[in-house]
């Protein structure tokens, strides 16, 4: 997203505290006639989510509690949101009524629409038949219907093994069992990092589940990764594939999951557009995966 219209909304909200309300609606406006909007290219980390909190905010400063709670609302259940909104959200809800009764319950309520939203979207990517090897397509972003090779997984994901930062060998073999998530990124993948923080809501849901995701990053060196790691303080399992052979990926961020019997279920590329949002995706697919494997362990029980 452009600096200029970051700036514009930062000032905008800074006015607005400062009692200045008409600087305050007009920088906000103007952030939003920006030519190059970015904020519905799914490109930088929670772009349209920190804009809809900041506009929500000057509104609510300017005594129109209800409208920003209404705008609110709906982001939430588009999932144009992030965690830091639900703070915001508390305090012009108790602005509304009067008092904060009932809040958690209804923004569950939101989430969870968006969440069901979601699920029904991924479903129909699931891929149904037993496929250990896949050649991911992708349709060319110039709309001409071409699909584009997005990653060759020519092998079982049990014959692959990359490293983690330490230098030592990973065999995904080891993770047989559990559903593994393999995502691709770089470090000047500005939409890949910024799809992290949703990844991260989805490893605490299932730290006491048969669940694996790792962040591999391809074509960088362990010192240049490291460096990054530490810099951003990034507390996923990263692994490398400097030379970027087990996937020969195309394009970043790229996702694979695969079942626990090694089976590829789905592929995805590109960032959601807010942590959310990304959460939501990442979760329906687990969700997914799961659920038709307990069904196919039923049918095969008959």
């Amino acid at each position: 997203m452009s600096r200029t219209q970051v700036l514009l909304e930062v000032n905008a909200l800074a006015n607005a505290k400062l009692g200045k309300l008409d600087m305050a609606m007009k920088n906000i406006e103007k952030s939003g006639l920006q030519k190059d909007n970015a904020r519905e290219i799914k490109y930088f980390k929670d772009s349209k989510a920190k804009y809809l909190t900041r506009y929500c905010q000057i509104i609510s400063i300017a005594g129109e509690h209800k409208r920003a709670l209404d705008t609110l609302d709906a982001a939430f259940r588009h999932a144009d949101s992030n965690p830091k909104m639900v703070a915001v959200y508390k305090e012009i809800y108790k602005k509304v009524h009067g008092n904060v009764d009932g809040v958690d319950q209804h923004i569950k309520s939101l989430q969870d629409q968006a969440y069901q939203q979601y699920y029904k979207e991924v479903e129909k990517s699931y891929i149904a038949g037993d496929s250990i090897t896949i050649t991911g397509k992708f349709p060319h972003p110039d709309g001409s219907g071409e699909m584009l090779t997005l990653f060759d997984a020519n092998k079982p994901v049990k014959n692959i093994a990359l490293t983690n930062l330490a230098g030592q060998p990973v065999k995904l073999s080891d993770m047989a069992g559990k559903i593994l998530v393999v995502d691709f990124w770089t470090t000047g993948c500005t939409p890949c990092v910024a799809a992290f923080a949703g990844f991260e809501k989805v490893v605490a849901d299932y730290k006491q589940e048969p669940f694996k995701l790792f962040v591999v990053n391809i074509f960088e060196t362990e010192d240049a990764v490291k460096t990054f790691v530490e810099r951003r303080g990034i507390t996923l399992d990263v692994l490398r594939d400097e030379p970027n052979e087990a996937f020969n990926i195309n394009g970043t961020p790229t996702k694979i999951i695969y079942d626990p019997m090694g089976n590829i279920r789905f592929y995805a590329v590109g960032y959601a557009g807010s942590t959310d949002r990304e959460y939501y995706k990442l979760k329906a697919m687990v969700e997914i995966v799961k659920a038709r494997g307990a069904v196919a362990k039923n049918n095969q029980g008959k």
